[in-house]
């Protein structure tokens, strides 16, 4: 009977601790928030995807962390431009000036495709495609894209060159964004392929496959 007492207290308290909320629990909330507007967008689910991003930016708010609500918007426009989307990061650069940060600054340029960056501040992922860029090799280029492990990191790489692509390169796009159901990625690589693709049998395919996945 003691033995059955102790577990049943040792179980109270364990899920006591459990259902502690962190102090920082805004800063979870607002990457998960993220993280599922990531998949959201990409994914074509625009209302689901707007919620998201709006719990994000409220979530880094209630932490009064402007680091945070920075990294939201910069990766906002991140995932534009990864999708043929014009976006000169506006909401980032208002506040950018209040919150220096080197490595965030230099993914802006990255991004942004400016040269006023340190290679080594971005994240090593981008490291060997951003030399490459900069040395204007888009042929290494093509390859250092297709090393990059996360897809929306490699996505993006090919979309700031999107012009300099090879036919294998731009497949793979194709493949990756199908493979993990991003459909607005999807189909903004295959109105690519449409773009480069010289062969009317081929293009007719690539409009009836376009409007059917639209």
């Amino acid at each position: 009977m003691i033995k059955i007492s102790i577990l049943f207290f040792t179980l109270l308290l364990f899920n006591a601790c459990s259902f502690k909320q962190p102090p920082n629990d805004w800063q979870y909330k607002s990457a998960s928030a993220f993280e599922s507007y990531t998949k959201n967008f990409l994914s074509s689910h625009d209302r689901i995807a707007e919620a998201d991003l709006k719990r994000a930016i409220n979530h880094a708010k209630d932490g009064a962390d402007l680091k945070t609500l920075s990294h939201i918007y910069l990766a906002k426009c991140a995932l534009n431009i990864s999708v043929g989307i014009k976006d000169k990061c506006k909401e980032f650069q208002e506040i950018s000036t209040l919150q220096k940060d080197t490595a965030t600054d230099a993914y802006f340029s990255f991004i942004q495709l400016k040269d006023d960056y340190d290679i080594s501040k971005l994240d090593r992922s981008y490291q060997s495609f951003a030399s490459k860029l900069k040395l204007q090799d888009y042929k290494a280029a093509n390859k250092a894209i297709l090393k990059i492990s996360k897809p929306t990191s490699k996505l993006l790489a090919a979309a700031l060159i999107r012009d300099r692509l090879t036919v294998q390169t731009r497949e793979q796009m194709i493949n990756t964004a199908s493979y993990y159901g991003y459909k607005k990625s999807a189909l903004f690589w295959l109105n690519e392929k449409l773009v480069y693709t010289e062969d009317d049998k081929e293009k007719e395919r690539l409009i009836k496959k376009i409007q059917v996945i639209k």
